[in-house]
């Protein structure tokens, strides 16, 4: 049996690749690595090592999504590196009117959102391992309290202690 290490990249089917393509530059700040004119494009996170992370392939304007509560994909998770990145992430998904919520996890802080084709993402901060205490074994759904955890855990934070 093969590890595996982790996830390289994520493919969506899509509606329209132009307005997914826009969303994910906008909310994420994604680069185009390469299109297939309407029908495809391949984006990599700023500063990642992927040759790419996400693949969106259109499926037409009258593609049916699929019904709430079907198997299949959940959402996705997207990791950022600072708690600060956090909170101006849910500035950005705020104003695209694309968070739906947001939840402490113990070991993970993280908010919820959809895309226009409304399938749904997780931008999450892990705290640094030795932090996790309980947490380590213990999976928690909490509401998030992001401006405590900024406090908490922001450059400023850690600076002082």
């Amino acid at each position: 049996m093969a590890n595996v290490a982790r996830l390289n990249h994520a493919v969506l089917y899509v509606r329209d690749v132009d307005q997914a393509v826009d969303f994910y530059q906008r909310a994420f700040g994604f680069q185009v690595i390469q299109r297939m004119g309407a029908q495809a494009a391949f984006l990599r996170a700023a500063g990642g090592d992927n040759h790419h992370d996400l693949g969106l392939f259109a499926r037409g304007p009258q593609a049916p999504r699929p019904p709430r509560g079907a198997t299949g994909l959940y959402h996705l998770a997207w990791q950022v590196d600072r708690i600060e990145d956090l909170r101006d992430m849910a500035a950005v998904l705020t104003e695209l009117d694309a968070l739906t919520g947001m939840s402490d996890h113990g070991a993970t802080k993280s908010l919820y959102g959809k895309d226009p084709d409304e399938n749904e993402f997780e931008v999450m901060w892990m705290l640094p391992r030795d932090q996790w205490g309980r947490f380590d074994q213990e999976a928690v759904v909490l509401p998030l309290d992001l401006d405590r955890e900024v406090r908490t855990w922001g450059a400023e934070a850690t600076a002082n202690a």
